[in-house]
């Protein structure tokens, strides 16, 4: 079953991959025709809807390290299963990536530019440093699996989960698209920067450090706030 689980986690990041920065790069910029990045946000939602219903019985459907380790830190997730998920949801990243990559190559001329990765500095979207970056990430990720931890308690209605989580992430690209191009996953983050290589490989301990900080705070919080037994 372990290894069960590890597959989900890699198809699921995979999708996330494809379904999220797939949209920002072959459908966002069409004239006319383009999402835009209110598209994107809800192509992130999306993948994280389909999955949660497709892969959560199976894996959890946590698709991103900070995940992993919100729900660790929070008592709902075994640490020994914290490295092995960490490693299949990279990996699947750097397949959806990979696939994203053959697709956006595969018209004469094109180039793949920012390739949708996170950036800060010259490389925000709308021009935001830093501490701006940091602030966004750690906060993010901290409304993120706040709403995770929410939404999967024992006492939370259930079949609703997934919804909500995804709406959570629909809303944390909307705010956060124009500062960092929007992480909060790690896995997300490594995937495109392998690709872009240069100054997205050189801000990438930027998109492990702070969804990682946020992540941790929240499991905190929410344990202390709501803990699975006892409360």
């Amino acid at each position: 079953m372990k290894m069960k689980k590890l597959v989900a986690e890699f198809i699921g990041t995979l999708w996330l991959v494809l379904g999220g920065c797939g949209s920002a790069m072959l459908a966002a910029g069409i004239p006319e025709l383009g999402i835009g990045f209110v598209g994107v946000s809800l192509a992130f939602g999306l993948t994280v809807v389909t999955m949660a219903y497709a892969i959560g019985h199976i894996s959890g459907c946590h698709l991103n390290p900070a995940v992993s380790i919100g729900l660790w830190m929070g008592g709902r997730f075994d640490g020994k299963e914290l490295v092995p998920y960490i490693i299949a949801q990279v990996m699947g990243g750097i397949a959806g990536a990979g696939i994203l990559y053959l697709i956006v190559t595969g018209k004469a001329g094109a180039t793949i530019g920012t390739f949708a990765a996170n950036g800060y500095g010259a490389h925000s979207p709308d021009g935001y440093g830093m501490t701006a970056a940091l602030v966004t990430e750690v906060v993010m990720t901290f409304m993120f699996l706040f709403v995770i931890l929410g939404a999967t308690h024992s006492k939370a209605p259930k079949y609703l989960a997934g919804l909500a989580i995804g709406l959570c992430l629909t809303l944390i690209h909307l705010i956060s698209i124009p500062v960092t191009n929007t992480s909060v996953n790690p896995a997300r983050s490594t995937s495109q920067a392998l690709f872009v290589g240069d100054w997205a490989l050189d801000q990438l301990w930027l998109f492990w450090v702070a969804p990682i900080i946020g992540a941790l705070l929240a499991g905190l919080i929410y344990k202390y706030l709501s803990p699975e037994k006892n409360d």
